[in-house]
């Protein structure tokens, strides 16, 4: 039995709000029957037409939908939230105390005041929050993550992420680019801009697949582009709580690059590296030996899978694998599937992480590039 999804944002002209649907669409896990699309009535309704939602489910405010779908007897199991970053505390809340699950794209919240306020809610409702770092769902950064766990490349010495995007390169929030303008402006993005978008992604990664705490940041937060009101490419130097060290790089505009995300992983006994746009090889290399290709679904790996070995699995299928194990855990299917979920699930936690990275990169690089506890 599908589980029933509700979506707040995402309508016509939108671009994260379709990924999102397809993604909960690919593995048969999920319905959508409900959203309140747009801030615009006319669009929102429209964009419901659009969709298929029956009209009694097709609201044209999110506080309306959060108590209305609580108290029907069908209600949904829970709601996506794509809106821009400066709603999704007020949505995320409104559902939450409504007792409905959330599935919130990134970052979790505008700013860090907010993520700590939402942080206690959810631990105080015990209500399911699941936050949608795309990455975590890709096979190969899960082998790894299980690589290092094991202890296959022993204790790791130094991180480096690279998150590098070309489409900020100009004045494209000047042209009308819906996702540039409201991307670059405080009121919608909140206090960070590359730093908020893409580096949460970035050091989400290296935590992730590495299990380090993240300890103390140096940044250098720039806005190269004239009249740019946030960053658009960040440095950032990081310690952790071991003895580890590691580098963000995070940038969106550099000519050439569409989403070049890369991780590499030093160990004392070996490394291991991943690139996105080439998802489906890990490269491990022991100290001292040859580089060893591991390739997604080969005998051996522990990654989950849903296509033979050669047949690429990228974007969609790993925000897919977030939404199958959302429903693992909102819906407590196969008890094991529903442990292991919560234990790769990215929730509030992990958020709060990201938000408290955010904080002390802008105090890093406002104080003119000092170390700042995270």
């Amino acid at each position: 039995m599908r589980l029933k999804l509700g979506m707040v944002g995402g309508g016509q002209g939108a671009f994260i709000g379709g990924v999102h649907r397809i993604a909960a669409r690919l593995d048969g896990r999920w319905e959508l029957v409900a959203g309140a699309f747009s801030s615009d009535p006319k669009r929102a309704a429209a964009s419901a037409a659009d969709l298929g939602i029956a009209p009694d489910r097709a609201y044209a405010d999110f506080t309306e939908m959060a108590l209305s779908e609580s108290r029907r007897p069908d209600k949904i199991d829970a709601v996506a939230i794509v809106t821009p970053n400066h709603l999704h505390a007020k949505v995320a809340s409104a559902f939450l105390k409504a007792g409905i699950a959330v599935i919130c794209d990134k970052p979790m919240t505008a700013t860090l005041g907010e993520a700590e306020e939402l942080a206690t809610l959810v631990s105080e409702t015990g209500v399911p929050f699941i936050l949608t770092q795309t990455y975590t769902g890709y096979p190969m950064v899960r082998e790894a993550r299980a690589m290092v766990a094991r202890g296959d490349i022993g204790q790791v010495r130094h991180v480096q992420v690279e998150y590098l995007q070309d489409w900020l390169s100009g004045p494209v929030e000047q042209t009308g680019q819906k996702q540039a303008a409201w991307r670059t402006d405080p009121k919608f993005s909140g206090e960070g801009g590359c730093i908020a978008d893409i580096g949460t992604h970035a050091v989400n990664l290296a935590t992730f697949v590495t299990g380090l705490r993240l300890q103390a940041v140096l940044a250098d937060l720039t806005a190269f582009e004239p009249g740019r009101r946030l960053d658009d490419n960040a440095a950032v130097l990081l310690r952790f709580t071991t003895e580890a060290k590691g580098m963000i790089w995070a940038s969106q505009i550099v000519p050439g690059t569409k989403n070049a995300l890369r991780l590499r992983i030093a160990g004392d006994r070996g490394g291991l590296a991943w690139d996105q746009e080439n998802p489906d090889m890990l490269e491990f290399t022991p100290v001292g030996e040859q580089i060893r290709l591991i390739r997604r679904g080969e005998a051996g790996t522990s990654a989950f899978a849903r296509t033979p070995a050669g047949h690429p699995e990228g974007y969609l299928e790993a925000f897919a694998t977030l939404y199958a194990d959302a429903a693992a855990r909102i819906g407590q299917k196969a008890a094991a599937s529903a442990v292991e979920a919560n234990d790769l699930l990215p929730g509030a936690e992990d958020g709060l992480v990201g938000m408290r990275f955010v904080a002390a990169c802008i105090r890093s690089s406002h104080s003119g590039g000092t170390w700042t506890p995270v």
